[in-house]
């Protein structure tokens, strides 16, 4: 399958990049290794994907633990700001135009 997926590539003038691509594997395949043009393709336990990490354990804790991060980082960036303007209402805006994107992927 991903022979014949690089082989249509190839006919549209695009090329996989082996050194990019990653497998992610459920229980379902057996554990052999993968290859194309003899390059063994490496796997991953989890990736990001359109904003939210995904995993075959379907484990939510480091996604969570990823947003918390992301959400913490987005804080950090303004508090500064936050800290010396007295308009709540700013402050708020401030709040849900930085951090609340980050925490919930938004951004």
């Amino acid at each position: 399958m991903l022979a014949d997926f690089d082989r249509v590539c190839g006919n549209v003038g695009l090329q996989l990049n082996l050194t990019k691509t990653m497998i992610m594997r459920n229980g379902w395949v057996s554990d052999a290794p993968l290859s194309l043009n003899v390059t063994n393709i490496s796997e991953c336990s989890s990736y990001v994907y359109l904003g939210r990490e995904v995993n075959m354990a379907n484990d939510l804790a480091p996604e969570l633990s990823r947003r918390k991060r992301a959400a913490w980082g987005a804080f950090k960036s303004v508090e500064e700001v936050a800290k010396k303007t007295i308009n709540v209402r700013l402050r708020a805006h401030l709040f849900d135009s930085t951090v609340l994107p980050a925490l919930f992927s938004l951004a």
